[in-house]
């Protein structure tokens, strides 16, 4: 969702004035001049005051049961679209919903370190917090009693820390959620935007970033890890999980509770993790994908598809660590010269 703690909308405006503001045409449907629209959310968490995008038919199950007001589809998606939603069918649909978000959100990209935070309160610090020297701390945020903030922090406006965490020196935190006990190692970069684009290799346009992170109790945050916040919904950092050094989880990213992600591991956008998986050094994954509850995935190791629960995979790219090995001696075999 986007939360308004870090990014203020524009005024509800009709979704006809919306369209007519980003120099689309008029829809066919009467109810685009009365419709109000006050944002814009994730088809799964979108109400009737707010825009949401299928861009293609992977969207399609989630399309079908979206509460939202309006949805930006392209054409093979237009019968998908619930009676309660109307349909704006684009050839482009990603670049007019990105159109629409520049509008809704304007600064979406700015202001979100310290001063600048109409409408939030002075800051909200309990009792036994240690603050450190030059940290600075943005209007609205909220730290929980006994946590201590580590020198040259930054903690942007509406960020939310628990009870009994440890936020290490030279950290920056946005657009951030964290629960209690939750420890950040020097240097991590929490919230920071994440890599989306549209026009690859053209124009390379931003896709505005404006969800959020999400890290519950007792979380570990290596030093120098990097984890984006969603694009619109949010990244989550489930209960009791530790990341290592450098570390990067890419925005819509999921992990499940108690995982354990060694050094330099790298997650790309949307990549689903289920509990208690488990992932050496230098891992990585190309994103919207999925890997099962109580999995293994040895160092180096390239994920490019969905595992299911139980998995143990090794290699680039990743496969079965069964199939790997195989693969591993018949090479060596052959490599000797026996072709058996």
């Amino acid at each position: 969702m986007v939360d308004t703690r870090f990014f203020q909308a524009s005024p509800p405006d009709t979704l006809a004035s919306l369209l007519a503001a980003v120099g689309f045409g008029a829809v066919a449907d009467p109810r685009a001049g009365t419709l109000l629209i006050s944002g814009a959310d994730e088809l799964v968490t979108a109400t009737p005051q707010t825009l949401a995008l299928a861009a293609s038919k992977s969207y399609a199950d989630d399309l079908r049961g979206t509460s939202a007001g309006a949805v930006v589809v392209s054409a093979a998606l237009t019968d998908e679209v619930p009676v309660g939603a109307v349909a704006i069918v684009a050839d482009k649909p990603h670049e007019l919903f990105v159109d629409l978000l520049e509008y809704l959100y304007p600064d979406s990209t700015r202001t979100l370190a310290s001063g600048k935070g109409d409408g939030l309160p002075e800051p909200l610090i309990e009792e036994g917090v240690e603050i450190g020297e030059n940290v600075v701390i943005g209007r609205g945020v909220e730290i929980g009693r006994n946590t201590v903030i580590g020198p040259n922090t930054v903690i942007g406006r509406g960020v939310t820390i628990g009870r009994n965490c440890v936020i290490a020196a030279n950290c920056t935190i946005y657009c951030s959620h964290l629960g209690n006990n939750v420890v950040v190692h020097p240097g991590a970069r929490l919230g920071t935007e994440g890599f989306g684009w549209l026009d690859h290799g053209s124009t390379n346009r931003k896709i505005p970033q404006l969800g959020r992170l999400i890290v519950q109790d007792r979380c570990e945050i290596g030093p120098n890890a990097t984890l984006d916040r969603g694009a619109l919904g949010d990244t989550v950092i489930g209960e009791g999980t530790k990341l290592g050094n450098i570390v990067v989880i890419g925005h819509n990213s999921r992990l499940g509770r108690n995982c354990l992600l060694a050094p330099t591991t790298g997650l790309a956008g949307t990549t689903i993790v289920g509990d208690g998986v488990v992932m050496g050094a230098g891992v990585g994954t190309s994103g919207h994908l999925s890997i099962g509850d109580g999995s293994v995935v040895y160092g180096r190791a390239a994920i490019t598809k969905d595992w299911p629960a139980g998995s143990k995979l090794a290699g680039a790219p990743a496969q079965d660590i069964r199939d790997f090995w195989k693969e591993i001696a018949t090479v060596r075999r052959l490599s000797k010269g026996d072709q058996r």
